[in-house]
């Protein structure tokens, strides 16, 4: 009995004496009162979500929706935070446990109260892009959003940088060699993101435009980064473009076009007459004037005319401009024209032309009125 007493002693000391100095009694509830937040956290986020999501409903724009989506994660986190504090608080730290639980939980917040501004501004990105209209430039305006997020996570980390007693400037300064080492290691990247700023304030092209860049790439352009630009070529193959290749090599935008260009040679045969082929001309002529597909001869240059007599073909000239610059219906108004050129043809009783050769022969040797017959020579016999 006096070894079970021992022992029993033994473990009420450990107890009461727990860990620092804290008993373990008042670990465990302290613990217990952490996990009773944990608990309650599902109800008090749904509490206060619907609380704030009644309120959203009340008005009619929609940002407050945007605010409820934005707060969302970070008011989940709240009862993390209230369950730390409390069970802090319960354990009764002095020293420098004390003053370590405390810059926890300071962390904590200040982590919260960042988390929120970066999601804010990410759901209120859409305010940025009302700047589109004033800047003209959707690539710009994300930039400017990608930015501000940069910052406030930069912030972010400072602020419980300097709470712990670590100095930013000190540490930036710090860096520096190794700055230095980074900045000459990375010259391609800062080149690049100068080149992504030329191009956004030259407004060379924006996301969804159609481009080409001779011998580098065509596609839709769906990112424009830092360092490349995120480029969708037509057989849906992704290619990512350094933005010094766009920068430094002529870009055609097909999207900037103000309209879409025909330019045929339609030959006719030879035997066409002058009244026919005036007929053709002015039919062609016809289809395109007045056709509100078709942008008229005061807006571009538009032309039908008897253009060169070519090998095997007259050719007429033909040069308009469609309205409409979208590829699609573009090849349905050039396909219709197409037809119609053949009526047109067809009408004014002449034909298309193809390439041929013809052979003129004026005479042949030693025969006037048929070919010359081929003897073939006799097998001599030998004699001997």
């Amino acid at each position: 009995m006096e070894k079970l007493q021992k022992f029993w002693d033994i473990v009420v000391h450990v107890w009461q004496e727990g860990y620092m100095g804290i008993d373990f009694g008042r670990i465990f509830t302290a613990i217990a009162i952490f996990l009773l937040f944990l608990v309650f956290r599902r109800v008090f986020s749904r509490v206060v979500l619907r609380y704030i999501s009644r309120l959203s409903r009340r008005t009619k724009t929609e940002a407050d929706d945007r605010l409820l989506r934005a707060v969302k994660n970070p008011v989940r986190f709240i009862p993390v935070l209230l369950g730390l504090f409390f069970a802090e608080e319960y354990l009764n730290l002095t020293g420098d446990m004390q003053a370590f639980a405390d810059n926890v939980v300071r962390s904590l917040v200040i982590f919260v109260l960042f988390w929120t501004i970066f999601r804010a501004a990410d759901q209120f990105s859409y305010m940025l892009f009302r700047l589109d209209k004033v800047l003209q430039n959707s690539a710009l305006v994300g930039w400017i959003g990608k930015t501000v997020k940069i910052i406030v996570a930069v912030l972010g980390v400072a602020t419980i940088l300097e709470l712990w007693g670590i100095s930013v400037a000190s540490l930036i300064a710090g860096l520096g060699l190794f700055g230095v080492a980074v900045a000459l290691g990375a010259q391609d990247m800062f080149k690049n993101l100068i080149a992504g700023i030329l191009i956004i304030a030259e407004r060379r092209f924006n996301v969804g435009d159609w481009v080409k860049v001779d011998g580098v790439v065509e596609g839709t352009v769906e990112n424009i980064g830092f360092r490349s630009t995120f480029i969708r070529q037509f057989d849906k193959a992704p290619v990512y473009v350094p933005n010094t290749k766009l920068a430094d090599n002529a870009v055609t935008n097909f999207s900037a076009m103000t309209h879409r260009r025909i330019y045929w040679k339609i030959g006719v045969e030879y035997d066409s007459s002058v009244d026919q082929l005036r007929q053709v001309r002015d039919g062609i002529e016809k289809l395109i004037i007045g056709n509100p597909d078709f942008a008229q001869p005061e807006e571009v240059s538009t032309f039908v005319r008897i253009d060169s007599f070519n090998a095997s073909s007259i050719d007429i000239l033909l040069y308009c401009f469609t309205r409409t610059t979208n590829w699609g219906e573009w090849l349905s108004i050039k396909e219709k024209l197409a037809l119609d050129i053949k009526d047109v043809v067809e009408g004014a009783g002449t034909h298309f032309a193809f390439p041929s050769q013809s052979i003129y022969v004026h005479s042949l040797p030693g025969h006037m009125d048929g070919p010359e017959v081929f003897n073939p020579p006799q097998e001599q016999k030998s004699t001997g």
